[in-house]
This record gives structure tokens, sequence and C-alpha cells, in this order.
């Protein structure tokens, strides 16, 4: 595969749809940690998040091939 998703001819870079996907459970995961105060442990809340949103789309980028989406 080229490294590019074709959306009814309009071709867009795989690593922009795993960044996509990777903000959406990036959001999710943060509300949840909102819900259950795993915020209160943390000291730096937006390195925190950061950090989050890199673990997430390295996760989304690895198993992205296990699904049939290979860039």
């Amino acid at each position: 595969m080229n490294g590019e998703f074709s959306l009814n001819g309009i071709y867009v870079p795989s690593l922009l749809v795993f960044g996509i996907i990777a903000s959406l459970c990036t959001i999710v995961l943060i509300r949840l940690f909102n819900r259950f105060g795993i915020y209160r442990f943390v000291a730096y809340r937006a390195l925190v998040d950061f950090a989050l949103y890199v673990i997430v789309f390295g996760a989304v980028a690895f198993l992205a091939p296990h699904f049939g989406f290979a860039p």
C-alpha cells in the first residue's frame, strides 16, 4: 500500500487518519480520567495528556495492520 487512504477519490495521508483516531480515543480517555479522579495523582496535567496522546497514537499505528489499515 502507498500510505494513503482514498475517500471518494481524495487521498488522505494515513498518519492524518491515525492522528484523528488517536485524538478521539484520547478525548474519551481524558474524560474517563476526569470521571474517576486519576488526575489527582499527577502534577502536570497537560504533560500527562500529551503523553497519553503519544501512547495512543503509537498503539493505533502499531495495531493498524492487524485491522487491515497498512500504510
